[in-house]
């Protein structure tokens, strides 16, 4: 960090009353609910009588005149509508004086200019600082019709502080509205960072929020990129940053850092999820790899999204062709997620369709006899996803891969002995009835005897736990709720009549009892049939 760090103890009345401060389009927004905000409270009540009371760290620039907030948001803001609620509460009772000494620390600076008033504490968001500003000079909050706004946050923070401060102040209100008001001003400290280089006060923000708090690297990326830009340029790329970011659900952030990484991936190789900040903003450094500038970042981010947007929501509008959807609604039913950089990759390269059929093949193929969790096989599948990226052809790449792809008789013959999750089986047997390996209709899989029934007739101590979730004991069905008991004379009864279309029925009729030997035959014909569909 080249920027000297001034960084100081200082109480609240003091850096507040000696400066305004904004917070940058770009911050999170005012997001404190009821617990944070009667925790806030409650620990400064119980503080009153002690000579200071520190209320941790905050990070400021000064550009153009103001402090631009780049950590301590949530606590100056509901800091400073505390200080509205003791302002209205003095002018209410008549302490003129307290009142003004709050309005002049806390609420409102001198503007000299033009001998008006400026806010202390103002939102770069225009609604929300309304909200903020009607709350200051009305103590009253205005009507919203967004319960679920910012406005609406502060709005209930107000509140919940204007009702806790009333039952405080009942005992006694004039002795302690002057309490409150000494300690919010004069006891009440920050450890105050400032810098004159926003990307110093970024580097600052970074280290503190990735030891311990609760910053996402989607957040911390953010910052990072904001840091970067000039000032004039960080409003534009923070909307184009939250265009890209609004794609994917709140509660989606871990997918947005997934794509992010899927991103970096295309062009720089494998990346460790733990590894993907400290790559991209320069902290380590990768032999052979060039990270992304913040803004060639943002520009792919923008690039790929609809594409993998499609990818996860193959109902969406997008590049892709309906082939390709079809090999993307497979992978999610498998829930492989890893292949997306490799798919993104042979996307742009020729005769796509073709190629992802291909890989679809080599990925059912191997999870049938291994697994695909494994780090050296993503990192595989990553380096593999480079390569189309810069030759933009996809064959030499998945020939590389190809020792993944077990032989034909493996295959078959683990088929039919293993045991596998239910909805990797159910699409295998999809595949199979359909005799295709993107079927046009997923129709529901049932067990024809559950692994969990007891006593089973038929079948020797052990021999259903074995069997139980084999292929051979899988049966399709147009019905999603099983009918009958879970006996083979009810399932003939009522099952094989729901059987979805291309199911094995007839056969399954002929069996008068359903044992370990009929499991295991039925499974040798539907690995052989299944090895028919993906080998060809």
């Amino acid at each position: 960090m080249d920027t000297p760090l001034n960084a100081a103890a200082s109480t609240a009345g003091s850096i507040i009353s000696g400066s305004e401060f904004e917070v940058p389009p770009y911050q999170r927004e005012y997001s404190w609910q009821q617990d944070e905000v009667r925790e806030f409270f409650e620990d400064l009540q119980r503080s009153l009588n002690d000579d200071t009371y520190f209320l941790g760290l905050i990070i400021l620039t000064d550009e153009e005149r103001k402090k631009k907030i780049v950590d301590g948001q949530q606590r100056i803001v509901t800091l400073t509508l505390l200080a509205a609620a003791l302002y209205h509460e003095a002018k209410t009772r008549k302490r003129d004086a307290l009142a003004d000494r709050l309005s002049a620390d806390f609420l409102y600076s001198i503007n000299y200019e033009t001998d008006g008033s400026d806010p202390r504490v103002k939102l770069s968001d225009s609604v929300d600082d309304k909200t903020l500003q009607h709350i200051i000079v009305h103590g009253e909050p205005p009507k919203i019709t967004d319960d679920e706004s910012v406005g609406a946050e502060l709005i209930r923070s107000f509140s919940f502080l204007r009702r806790e401060l009333r039952k405080d102040l009942s005992p006694d209100p004039f002795k302690r509205l002057g309490k409150w008001t000494e300690f919010i001003t004069h006891k009440l400290y920050f450890a105050v960072f400032i810098h004159p280089d926003p990307a110093s006060a970024y580097q600052v923000f970074e280290v503190i929020n990735t030891r311990g708090r609760d910053l996402t690297t989607a957040d911390l990326l953010k910052n990072y990129m904001i840091s970067q830009a000039i000032p004039a340029q960080r409003v534009e790329i923070y909307n184009r940053w939250k265009l890209v970011s609004d794609y994917f659900a709140s509660d989606a952030t871990n997918t947005f850092v997934q794509f992010i990484r899927h991103v970096v991936t295309i062009n720089g190789g494998h990346i460790l999820p733990k590894d993907l900040f400290a790559f991209l903003a320069a902290r380590t450094t990768h032999p052979s790899r060039q990270a992304p500038t913040s803004t060639e970042l943002l520009s792919q981010l923008e690039d790929w999204l609809p594409l993998y947007m499609q990818m996860i929501d193959t109902s969406l509008p997008g590049p892709a062709s309906s082939s390709a959807l079809g090999v993307f609604g497979a992978l999610n039913r498998l829930n492989i997620i890893t292949v997306r950089p490799l798919m993104m990759a042979m996307h742009r390269a020729k005769d796509t369709d073709e190629g992802l059929q291909q890989l679809l093949r080599l990925i059912v193929k191997r999870i049938v006899v291994g697994n695909l969790g494994t780090g050296n096989i993503e990192r595989r599948f990553a380096e593999a996803a480079r390569k189309v990226n810069y030759t933009q052809e996809w064959n030499s790449p998945l020939e590389e891969l190809s020792d993944l792809v077990p032989e034909r008789a493996q295959f078959q013959e683990t088929l039919t002995k293993r045991s596998i999750n239910k909805n990797i089986m159910g699409y295998l047997k999809n595949s199979i009835c359909s005799k295709n390996i993107i079927p046009d209709h997923f129709y529901d899989l049932h067990y024809i005897l559950p692994k969990s029934i007891k006593d089973s007739p038929g079948f020797s101590e052990g021999e259903l736990a074995f069997w139980g979730n084999t292929i051979g004991n899988t049966f399709l069905s147009k019905s999603a709720k099983r009918i009958g008991e879970a006996n083979w004379p009810d399932f003939k009864k009522y099952m094989l009549e729901t059987a979805a279309d291309g199911e094995y029925s007839k056969i399954l009729g002929f069996h008068e009892k359903w044992d370990a030997k009929a499991i295991k035959e039925m499974g040798e014909l539907l690995a052989k049939d299944a090895a028919a569909v993906w080998y060809g």
